[in-house]
């Protein structure tokens, strides 16, 4: 049997960043901005592949998806050109989630210029959401519904372009919409919804949310992020909700991924990614491998 160290990995949301060279704003601004997971001043600092690497160490991580990591909105194309220069230099990431802001005026231009680097494999843009479900609204400017938005969304498909989607589990509704009406987009819903709410109400919401969206072939689901404010990773913590999510997706659209350097504010990658191999461990090694390589390579076209 292959063990947590054996069994290859595709790493399918992990960040990089030189604070001294780029500038992200939520991590140079002085300020910083609400993050769910409480204080983020530890990333704070440059994170690159020796880091990663160092994090990883035990794991057979054999490709890595980097995904937008919030780079100056100014210049999202800049983003791309420096990681693919760290790709060439470090043999990491293997495809990229680039940024474009499907509701501004230059929208077309951005995503035709992503959709014209080898490394990327698509966009992602989180749509406005609301803080807590008692206020979630459909409808609302930057939202899922806004058409400016959509049409942006729209122009996904012709460059072939999957769409990366970050927002809480209210939402998902309008995730669900934009699935049936896009059906030709791939949606990779991120951090398996953000099921931060662990009391039975806020997980039948998020159930419900997971069972809406996952009505649409074309979605797929991230299982990541599950850390909460103050609290350390946990199988007891975060099995039953890692069981229930690929309970809805299946095992054939659900792919694990670290989140790393973010991540780590909750666990080490040691402790997530063994974490992941006990919640599933019931399940065949074909079925582990899908989870924690195969579909990532389908979905990302590695």
């Amino acid at each position: 049997m292959e063990t947590s160290e054996t069994l290859p990995i595709v790493d399918a949301h992990q960040h990089f960043w030189d604070l001294s060279r780029n500038y992200h704003p939520w991590l140079c601004d002085p300020e910083p901005i609400p993050f769910r997971y409480g204080d983020y001043s530890r990333l704070r600092r440059s994170y690159m592949p020796a880091d990663y690497r160092r994090d990883s160490a035990g794991f057979d991580i054999v490709k890595t998806v980097y995904v937008e990591a919030e780079w100056d909105p100014r210049t999202p194309l800049a983003e791309t050109a420096w990681v693919e220069a760290i790709a060439a230099e470090h043999g990491l990431p293997s495809a990229v989630v680039a940024q474009a802001w499907l509701d501004r005026a230059d929208a077309a231009e951005v995503l035709a210029g992503q959709a014209a680097r080898p490394i990327v494999r698509g966009i992602r843009h989180k749509p406005a959401a609301a803080a807590r479900p008692q206020d979630a609204r459909r409808g609302g400017a930057g939202s899922m519904d806004d058409p400016r938005w959509r049409r942006g969304y729209a122009l996904l498909e012709r460059h072939r372009l999957s769409f990366d989607l970050q927002t809480p589990w209210w939402h998902l509704d309008a995730a669900a919409e934009l699935g049936r009406d896009f059906p030709a987009t791939p949606i990779i819903v991120n951090h398996t919804g953000l099921p931060s709410d662990r009391s039975p109400e806020g997980l039948a919401g998020w159930r419900r949310g997971l069972e809406a969206v996952a009505a649409c072939p074309n979605a797929a689901l991230k299982i990541s992020g599950l850390g909460r404010p103050g609290l350390p990773w946990t199988v007891a913590a975060n099995g039953p909700v890692i069981r229930d999510a690929i309970a809805i997706f299946g095992v054939q659209r659900c792919l694990f991924a670290s989140n790393f350097p973010v991540d780590g504010l909750a666990g080490t990658f040691a402790e997530i990614f063994s974490g992941f191999r006990v919640a599933t461990a019931e399940l065949g090694m074909d079925e582990q491998r899908k989870l924690f390589h195969d579909n990532a390579v389908r979905i990302y076209r590695l």
